[in-house]
């Protein structure tokens, strides 16, 4: 909040901040995401793309992500997070555009690239204004709802994009991304609060280095990556275990729905939890983990319909418990000046993960049998659970301006 003399004040406990507009581009991020890429899955040759094309587009976004958002998020340090929120919503809506008007490979992964681009400005910049205009001692419950709506576009993007293009066009999904896009901008402008940057030390590269290696950093950050491994392995090798071994594509594809519905229910609860003192930072780490891992054990032993339903329960409500408090931790232990640059890192080791979960489970999986790399996913996620174990127990203590 902004005091007298324009200095930063500590976030009011009696009026609660506008995060609405936040919590609406986070939802717009993962809508984006999820929606695009699964409705130009099911129409890539309708829109001339070949198997190579295709997924060279699902790429551009992570690549733009993964290039951009620690460098996106430092500038919201900069500046603010508010302007590079619009601004990276603009980018958003006008890349959304070019995938109204333009046809062919070449300009469906323009509008792609430019989409990820600025989901690297308004993700981590939305995350760092979450964690200045909240109390310190209210972080994990609104971090928990943050997620929550962002749980939710990853769960409604692929069935509402599916709609739109049944009784549309993937042109018409686009578009409803620039109508999103230009209307959280707006509410964004409208209803958040400015948010003053403040003065910031120059950082050395080794002042960088020994940041993003310090176990305050490192250790959520890795045990964030483990979390979001396990959505992008599940989200992808489920309906592929399921033509294995004779489960439904859509018994598959609403276990991954499942999986995201219970991150989202479950994510304002562990924040709740953790606010009030009766999660601990490290409890929710080791908690979290050892869920995920339990999931891919039941897959690897029992693989069948069951197995996987109870795997989806048990994953998307460890992923849930610990990302709440994990972000808690690190808004907890970074100095507000460069919350955008930490958030921003944060996401990068997030995406990261997102990476690595296919890769083990399917890199294993066709070497030795599906089951066999889901097991592989486990023993990394129990790895996970070791380094959670390193994290405090109690609630980190927090650096306000």
């Amino acid at each position: 909040m902004i005091g007298q003399g324009g200095h930063v004040t500590a976030p009011s406990t009696t009026t609660a901040p506008r995060l609405a507009p936040l919590y609406a581009a986070g939802f717009v991020t993962a809508f984006g995401a999820n929606g695009i890429a699964a409705a130009v899955g099911g129409e890539h040759l309708e829109l001339g793309l070949t198997l190579a094309w295709l997924g060279l587009f699902l790429a551009l976004y992570d690549v733009a992500e993964l290039v951009l958002k620690p460098v996106l998020g430092a500038l919201s340090d900069r500046i603010g997070p508010r302007p590079v929120i619009v601004g990276g919503l603009v980018v958003f809506a006008a890349a959304s555009l070019i995938g109204v008007f333009g046809t062919g490979p070449f300009w469906l992964g323009l509008a792609r690239l430019l989409q990820g681009a600025g989901a690297s400005a308004f993700s981590p910049a939305s995350s760092a204004a979450v964690a200045r205009l909240v109390p310190a001692h209210r972080r994990g419950t609104y971090f928990g709802r943050y997620g929550s709506w962002k749980g939710l576009g990853y769960a409604g993007g692929p069935v509402i994009g599916a709609l739109v293009v049944q009784f549309g066009s993937t042109q018409w999904l686009f578009g409803i991304l620039v109508v999103m896009a230009l209307v959280t901008a707006v509410a964004v402008l409208v209803a958040v609060e400015p948010i003053t940057p403040l003065p910031r030390q120059r950082a050395t590269l080794a002042v960088m280095v020994r940041a993003a290696t310090d176990r305050q950093f490192l250790i959520p950050v890795v045990v964030l990556a483990v979390g979001s491994a396990a959505i992008g392995a599940l989200t992808g090798m489920l309906p592929a275990l399921g033509t294995e071994v004779g489960i439904p594509l859509l018994v598959s594809t609403l276990a991954v729905a499942v999986l995201a519905v219970t991150s989202s229910l479950v994510q304002p609860v562990a924040g709740r939890l953790h606010d009030a003192g009766r999660l601990g930072t490290g409890a929710a780490g080791v908690a979290g983990t050892a869920a995920v891992a339990a999931a891919f054990l039941v897959i690897a032993v029992a693989p069948s319909a069951v197995a996987v339903f109870i795997a989806a329960l048990l994953a998307g409500a460890g992923v849930a418990t610990l990302t709440p408090v994990a972000f808690a931790h690190l808004a907890g232990t970074t100095p507000p000046d460069r919350l955008g640059r930490t958030m921003g890192s944060a996401e990068l080791g997030r995406e990261t993960g997102d990476a690595v979960g296919p890769l083990v489970v399917g890199g294993v999986g066709s070497a030795i049998g599906l089951p066999f790399g889901f097991a592989a996913f486990a023993v990394v996620a129990l790895v996970g659970t070791l380094v959670a174990s390193r994290l405090p127990s109690k609630t980190a203590a927090t650096r306000d301006a």
